[in-house]
């Protein structure tokens, strides 16, 4: 019987890519990956050599049982996404969920995910949270809110750049103007930054410099007092 790594990548920082993660992504028989060219580059930097395949929304249904079936004939096979930890707000969730239902080993190394230091320096509480990851776009977004508006626990929300204003004007309208949010982009990168405020003041600042790079938002859940 073989065995799934998922193996967390750095998101942005090259440094953060651990030592173990380095070590499995060398004796592995294949590596899993989100985009490949993307993919590619890291794993040259760290002189990696293993076989690279696809896999990504848009393939996953249809290589799921394959893959299993490999690893069930002995293969190791670890999973990368392009930044981050596998299955958080990206592919992952179905392969693994397959290898649990048919008896293969799943292990999953620690490593870097945009929303704990997001979380972490927010300054808000952190005792207790909520991960949304991307909201709805269209179906369903006005629902979304309306259930979020009641959440007492700090929300965590990944944004998009061009969708950031809307997204903090619709905390305005949804939590009050005075809910406390930080805004934390290009995480371990050059130009790092993290805004805090009220929303009101948050979108402000954006609505006069507007955001570029990866973005992670917590926002204050809803006073019981």
């Amino acid at each position: 019987m073989g065995k799934l790594f998922l193996v967390p990548t750095p998101i942005g920082n090259l440094e953060d890519m651990t030592f173990r993660a380095i070590k499995v992504l060398k004796e592995v028989d294949l590596i899993l990956a989100e985009d490949t060219r993307n993919s590619g580059k890291l794993l040259k930097h760290f002189e990696i050599m293993t076989q690279m395949h696809s896999h990504h929304m848009h393939n996953e249904h249809k290589t799921v049982e394959n893959l299993v079936k490999r690893m069930q004939a002995g293969e190791t096979i670890a999973l990368i996404s392009d930044a981050g930890t596998p299955a958080i707000s990206d592919p992952g969730f179905l392969l693994t969920r397959a290898c649990v239902e048919n008896g293969v080993v799943v292990e999953c190394l620690p490593g870097a995910t945009a929303f704990v230091p997001a979380l972490v320096n927010s300054g808000l509480p952190n005792d207790k949270f909520v991960f949304e990851g991307f909201l709805p776009d269209k179906k369903g977004r006005q629902t979304r809110f309306l259930v979020l508006a009641e959440e007492t626990r700090t929300m965590i929300f990944y944004v998009s750049p061009h969708k950031l204003n809307k997204t903090l004007a619709e905390f305005i309208q949804y939590f009050g103007n005075d809910r406390r949010v930080s805004v934390s982009r290009e995480l371990s990168k050059l130009h790092e930054e993290t805004v805090r405020g009220t929303a009101e003041e948050v979108l402000k600042h954006f609505e006069a410099k507007p955001a570029k790079g990866e973005i992670v938002v917590c926002v204050a859940g809803k006073s019981l007092k």
